[in-house]
């Protein structure tokens, strides 16, 4: 099982807003019950290119229509280049945002504690995770 996490760099930090975060870190998820743990494949790019990948807004809300098919494709990148996880992490995500994910049948869950460590974020989410 393949979950996708945002985060703001390599170091792993998570990035509250889905849809702008600069990268994602996807991780596979091994063992069950209380014996699950995740390991690191690999830090993927954001693709979208209608955002500034240097300077990254957390607290940023679409404003764009929902009609707007420039603007939607930028946010179905997001979906295809993670179509092989199972669930991905977010504590905010607009509507554009979440329907690229569902629609390849990504789940969306949410986090509302107040961690930054990805690893640490997966972890207390782990039985959601089934």
């Amino acid at each position: 099982m393949k979950i996708a996490i945002p985060v703001k760099d390599e170091n792993l930090n998570f990035f509250p807003n889905a849809g702008h975060t600069p990268k994602f870190a996807v991780y596979t998820m091994t063992g069950a019950g209380m014996f699950k743990s995740f390991i690191l494949n690999e830090i993927k790019q954001n693709p979208r290119n209608d955002i500034d990948h240097s300077n990254p807004e957390e607290d940023h809300a679409c404003n764009h229509s929902h009609d707007d098919v420039d603007h939607v494709e930028q946010h179905n990148k997001m979906g295809r280049v993670l179509s092989e996880c199972d669930y991905i992490v977010v504590k905010k995500a607009c509507k554009n945002t979440a329907r690229s994910f569902t629609s390849e049948g990504i789940k969306v869950i949410k986090y509302n504690g107040e961690s930054l460590q990805a690893a640490k974020i997966l972890n207390e989410l782990s039985s959601k995770f089934v």
